[in-house]
């Protein structure tokens, strides 16, 4: 889909970070974006906020339905709506607290699981578009810390662990429509999540990057996520965003 110039899009976590840098860049694009967010912002040049709790199949469902009747079915989707989880999976008080755990998979995991396959099946109803047939695109967020673990982020490292695993299996099945699936797995970016990241920890995950040594902005995320978006030739694949840097066991 190299051509963005009036086609639909939904961001989820649109109001902030990487999906607001998204959005915009969407716009940018030509793109008709729809913000999906728990407190969604102001509207801008070519984006359209509506609020959406994507832990509510309810709302998603009617965020779907207003962002169809504003703009017609979206053919992007980008979930970037998530929480943090900063939790031992054994603490000095015992075992982790599992409603604090469910709370992190229900936003991060089930969240992202239902705007996909609600949008989805309505991308698979479109007429197909260009050589290839192609009715839409799904991008994920996924995290670094799917493939190396980080102490203290149990739940978060579950509910992305799951994202980068499912994107495979999506790509598979809805490839038959002509929707391809896709996930980045970003590292330390500059976000209102990572407000709650230690200090010390910033400091060695930075240290330890290869280059550039600095947090992601917004808009390298984006930028991929566009390039993402434009290659048909990527699909049921999870790239890292991450400057190279493995996180340390300790």
């Amino acid at each position: 889909m190299r051509d963005l110039t009036g086609i639909s899009a939904l961001v989820t976590g649109g109001a902030s970070g990487l999906g607001l840098a998204t959005a915009r860049a969407l716009a940018a694009a030509g793109a008709r974006v729809v913000a999906l967010d728990l407190r969604p912002g102001e509207a801008e040049p070519g984006i359209l906020p509506i609020a959406c709790d994507v832990a509510d199949e309810n709302s998603v469902v009617a965020a779907l339905d207003a962002a169809e009747a504003a703009q017609g079915v979206a053919r992007i989707v980008v979930n970037c709506a998530g929480i943090p989880g900063s939790m031992r999976l054994v603490g000095r008080d015992g075992p982790v607290e599992m409603a604090r755990f469910e709370q992190v998979i229900r936003v991060n995991l089930l969240g992202t699981v239902s705007v996909m396959t609600k949008a989805a099946a309505r991308m698979m109803m479109l007429d197909p578009l260009g050589p290839d047939d192609e009715r839409g695109v799904i991008v994920n967020t996924a995290s670094i810390t799917a493939y190396e673990g980080q102490i203290g982020q149990g739940a978060y490292v579950a509910s992305k662990g799951a994202i980068a695993a499912m994107t495979i299996q999506a790509a598979r099945e809805f490839a038959a429509r002509g929707v391809r699936v896709l996930a980045i797995a970003p590292g330390l970016f500059h976000t209102p999540m990572a407000a709650e990241v230690p200090p010390e920890v910033v400091a060695a995950i930075t240290a330890d990057a290869i280059f550039p040594r600095r947090f992601g902005a917004p808009d390298d995320f984006a930028d991929l996520c566009l390039s993402m978006i434009r290659n048909p030739m990527l699909n049921g694949e999870v790239i890292r965003l991450d400057a190279g840097v493995r996180l340390r066991a300790k």
